[in-house]
């Protein structure tokens, strides 16, 4: 029986050797296969966890945006108030002076002023911090990542501070260069209207948008110059004796600078203007409302023309809302400006662009 079976063998050797070739090749091609197929799960399971922390870190990032607004909303109106102080006006008043009409008018303008610098204000706030506080936090995330090459941080505490600091422009000369601009634009609109004339919601918006379009096209300075200084700021000035953090400092303030400077960063201010005047309409709105008899005429299709209210009885409706703008509790104005869509957009870009690996290397 074995020499039969040996012959058998002997008779099909090749097709034995060839058969254990392919056995043989198809186990080591498999054991190949299984150690390529878990360095490649290995190496998306180490990019998940990246970019999981990475989000994790955006969103968190994002709350603290939210957060800051919030706290610099208080002394962003208590700038407000101190250039257009309203309420001085209307304690004389109170005393029934014989200049009354003079202080009316007076009251007209500020009044106005003061509220269309809170909407241009808090706009170019919160756009401004959503720069600034993605910048600053893509640059954190580098710190903490665990394939960095060096240990000497891309945003030092000292960096952060100073470099955050530079809001102040806005609470500035920024606000005070920003109210002398809108108010030149309120006197040129307004100063001629009567405070016994009735406007209309419709005709309030239409003061309202002719202000707007002199203070945005009109002005021979780009919006961008109310939020950040120019380039002869403080720092710059030193040019012996600067610091290594004072160099990070200039260069994060030029790569902001770079970014306000940037037709996006336009596109996204000219959208948070648009929703926040929208807003402040829909607000004002509220005064506008028929009688409730007439509630049927609210739905006719010039609703927005259907009340009319004299210039001097909405003038203290204008002068209260910077109380709803500058907010520091959560408003439907701020939230809409937080939460809108175009600026949550630039601030995933700027966070992508300052977070991204290659930073290591400039």
């Amino acid at each position: 029986m074995f020499s039969s079976v040996w012959t058998f063998v002997k008779r099909h050797k090749r097709k034995f050797i060839f058969t254990g070739a392919v056995v043989g090749g198809v186990y080591f091609l498999g054991k190949y296969a299984q150690k390529k197929i878990g360095e490649f799960q290995e190496k998306e399971a180490t990019e998940y966890i990246a970019q999981a922390r990475r989000q994790f870190h955006f969103e968190s990032n994002q709350r603290t945006c939210n957060m800051t607004v919030l706290s610099m909303l208080p002394p962003l109106k208590e700038a407000i108030v101190h250039h257009l102080n309203s309420e001085s006006l209307t304690a004389l008043l109170k005393d029934k002076p014989d200049n009354k009409l003079e202080i009316w008018e007076d009251l007209k303008i500020i009044s106005f002023t003061r509220t269309m610098v809170a909407v241009y204000s808090t706009c170019m706030l919160v756009v401004l911090l959503r720069v600034q506080l993605n910048i600053i936090g893509g640059y954190l995330y580098l710190d903490n990542s665990v394939g960095k090459s060096t240990a000497t941080p891309l945003a030092p505490p000292d960096v952060q501070q100073q470099y955050l600091s530079s809001i102040q422009h806005l609470l500035g000369d920024g606000l005070t260069e920003l109210t002398t601009v809108v108010k030149k634009s309120v006197q040129n609109s307004l100063g001629g209207v009567s405070l016994k004339q009735s406007l209309s919601l419709l005709e309030l918006e239409q003061q309202l948008s002719w202000i707007r379009a002199e203070v945005e096209a009109g002005s021979e300075r780009p919006m961008s110059w109310y939020m950040l200084a120019d380039d002869e700021n403080a720092l710059a000035d030193q040019a012996c004796g600067l610091t290594e953090n004072d160099i990070v400092t200039i260069r994060l303030l030029n790569e902001t600078r770079d970014m306000l400077d940037s037709p996006d960063f336009t596109s996204v201010l000219n959208a948070s203007l648009n929703r926040g005047f929208s807003r402040l309409l829909d607000n004002l709105a509220e005064f506008f409302r028929p009688p409730p008899s007439d509630s049927a005429s609210s739905f006719a299709p010039d609703s927005l023309s259907a009340v009319s209210l004299p210039l001097a009885k909405i003038i203290p409706i204008v002068n209260g809302q910077i109380n709803y703008v500058c907010s520091e509790t959560p408003s439907h104005f701020v939230q809409d400006l937080l939460m809108n869509d175009q600026v949550k957009e630039f601030a995933a870009n700027v966070y992508e662009t300052f977070s991204a690996p290659q930073e290591l290397q400039k």
